[in-house]
């Protein structure tokens, strides 16, 4: 099997203890099939991954785009997945969802 040309990162709030905590895990239910299903459908050579914290708890849902490290804040909804991935199709990223 190929290494994949980008890794998309979820958050799923998972700590050290194994507790969940935070708002990702709780507003991304559903959210890494739609992800996987998107990816395929268009096209993209990448792998969808549930992640640890990533530690932007008041900026969350957060998703990841790497190589490209692009992070992305208040991912809560298909229409954001939609919109970040139309932007990696075209090269940008999401303007109204990247964290600078």
């Amino acid at each position: 099997m190929a290494i994949p040309e980008r890794m998309i990162l979820v958050c799923q709030s998972f700590r050290v203890a194994g507790d969940k905590k935070g708002i990702c895990h709780k507003a991304t239910e559903g959210f890494l099939q739609y992800i996987e299903e998107e990816a395929l459908d268009r096209g993209l050579d990448c792998i969808v991954t549930a992640t640890t914290c990533l530690k932007q708890c008041d900026r969350g849902p957060i998703m990841v785009i790497q190589p490209e490290n692009w992070w992305f804040k208040g991912v809560d909804s298909e229409d954001a997945i939609d919109a970040i991935l139309d932007g990696l199709e075209d090269g940008e990223p999401a303007a109204e969802y990247l964290i600078s």
